[in-house]
């Protein structure tokens, strides 16, 4: 709880046994999606969820909207076997959402591929909504990881923001695996490709007609949206950002173009960094942020020099932001949530 409120975390993922992993590697080895669905006992997967469930004790969360795990979503595989897949995954996620409906809830997979426009999503994410009565779902901008989806506004999206609309669900952006052999000896280079990839999802949204077309539909952006911006916003042109001497007419333009998209496109808090952190909230807007942890995940086991705790522990991180007022805390930790998740049911 946070001022008598709860806190809730937009940016979770499901904690699972081995044996969700398992039928994972069978069904891609075998390349057969088969009959059979995954059970696993209540009892196997409170092994898992227990722990979950303590880190999210520890760090002050009371309830965490839970979506599969980006670099397990297999969008790069087969289109019949992710189709078996995030059916698999979607009812695991529903299962631990209905033995702890106060702690989760869900957000769903859907059956992305590149060889397909986003319609083929369509029916697992009503069937999502209306009968495991998840409330969003999750979006991997680049399902291939090889750069080659058309961009997020793009008809080839259109589909999906047409359905979310009409369901209320809003969609959350997170890329999963890139297959760039240039970033290969990064290690853990999917961590670069959540920057690009939200980086360019967030420029496209912010510079084209999609909330035009679609003026309820809510996405957020996680990571802050990607990268911050290295210029001043509506500064006063200069000969190098305009252009040089014809620099004053494009800069013109430019502003002309702009599209207020505040009340249509959001962004997480799940970055690590405070100064990082700070500045993308200053810069998104506070209004426009919503708390995001991914605990436990990347930062479960990395210790913030400046608390000593896990840097994933992040509401005395966000409290202790000066240049926030009461009320700002108040709607990053769960008031902004509560409106943009008109499904979202929480006392």
């Amino acid at each position: 709880m946070y001022q008598g409120k709860k806190v809730i975390d937009v940016h979770g993922h499901m904690s699972t046994p081995p044996h969700f992993r398992a039928y994972a590697y069978n069904l891609i080895a075998l390349r057969s999606p088969g009959d059979g669905d995954l059970e696993i006992s209540d009892e196997l997967m409170e092994t898992a969820l227990g722990r979950h469930r303590k880190m999210m004790d520890e760090r002050n969360i009371d309830l965490q909207m839970i979506s599969p795990r980006p670099v397990a979503m297999m969008h790069w595989e087969a289109a019949f076997l992710v189709e078996k897949w995030t059916r698999v995954t979607n009812d695991i996620i529903h299962q631990q959402c209905k033995k702890h409906p106060d702690r989760f809830v869900g957000i769903a997979q859907l059956p992305q591929n590149s060889q397909q426009d986003t319609s083929h999503c369509v029916p697992e994410l009503e069937r999502s909504i209306k009968q495991l009565a998840f409330i969003g779902a999750l979006v991997n901008p680049d399902p291939a990881g090889d750069q080659k989806t058309p961009g997020m506004n793009t008809e080839y999206w259109f589909p999906l923001y047409k359905k979310a609309q009409e369901l209320g669900a809003p969609l959350i952006v997170h890329p999963s695996i890139s297959r760039d052999p240039r970033i290969e000896i990064i290690p853990h280079n999917y961590q670069y490709n959540n920057i690009t990839e939200e980086t360019l999802a967030t420029l496209l949204l912010e510079h084209s007609d999609v909330f035009e077309r679609f003026p309820e539909l809510k996405v957020i952006v996680c990571h802050c949206g990607g990268s911050l911006r290295r210029t001043i916003a509506r500064g006063k042109p200069s000969g190098e950002s305009s252009g040089g001497q014809v620099g004053t007419g494009i800069r013109a333009e430019r502003r002309r173009r702009e599209r207020d998209v505040s009340k249509n496109l959001f962004f997480d808090t799940c970055a690590y960094d405070k100064d990082f952190l700070s500045t993308a909230i200053k810069q998104r807007g506070a209004e426009r942020m919503l708390f995001g942890t991914e605990a436990p995940g990347t930062g479960s086991g990395v210790i913030n020099p400046e608390t000593g705790k896990p840097s994933d522990d992040m509401v005395p991180i966000i409290d202790g932001m000066e240049f926030l007022s009461a009320q700002d805390k108040l709607n990053i930790f769960g008031e902004t949530a509560r409106k943009i998740f008109p499904l979202l049911k929480v006392n």
